[in-house]
């Protein structure tokens, strides 16, 4: 009875339609990880855009959100297909006034851009394992859709970064030891 189960297993991962192979377990985690931090990242980017002032700066928090929750869709119809349990999210953020935060507790718009800049990079780095470690194509090809859309979000995060002159670039190499 085991063997006609594996067979019928390898048998799925050969039809050619990916819905009918079985998710592997690093296949598994890549989607059960990456929504768990997309739900941390949507409820911790509805704070920061609470804190940012500057419009170019909030109106990249809140397409970043919106294409977050599009996300979360995908990923959650994933793992409930393939009887996952869903990881925890936590709850939405109230809106509020960057004027109703005092000004000692509020996060800077340089912060707030670096925070970000920082999940995009580790963003980058988790969909490319994915992309690797997958056997399924759709899978492989839904976390090359992330991470196209999440190196969009670094371009303009970064070109951003330095029209407000919140980049800070690590020293400058511009000389050579023959130069010296």
């Amino acid at each position: 009875m085991k063997l006609k189960r594996i067979g019928s297993v390898l048998m799925g991962v050969l039809s050619g339609n990916p819905q009918n192979e079985p998710l592997h377990y690093g296949e598994v985690f890549a989607v059960w990880g990456y929504l768990s931090v997309t739900k941390g990242n949507i409820a911790g980017y509805q704070v920061l855009s609470n804190h940012t002032g500057d419009e170019d700066l909030k109106k990249l928090l809140e397409d970043s959100i919106q294409d977050m929750k599009r996300e979360e869709e995908k990923l959650e119809e994933i793992l409930k297909v393939n009887g996952i349990a869903l990881p925890p999210a936590p709850p939405e953020r109230p809106y509020a006034t960057i004027e109703s935060i005092p000004a000692g507790a509020r996060i800077n718009d340089p912060e707030v851009s670096a925070k970000v800049s920082a999940d995009i990079a580790a963003g980058l780095i988790a969909c490319s394992q994915a992309i690797g470690q997958s056997v399924r194509e759709d899978i492989a090809m839904m976390f090359g859709q992330f991470h196209m859309t999440k190196a969009q979000y670094g371009a303009k995060l970064l070109r951003l970064n330095k029209e407000k002159g919140w980049l800070i670039p690590p020293p400058l190499h511009v000389g050579t030891p023959e130069d010296c």
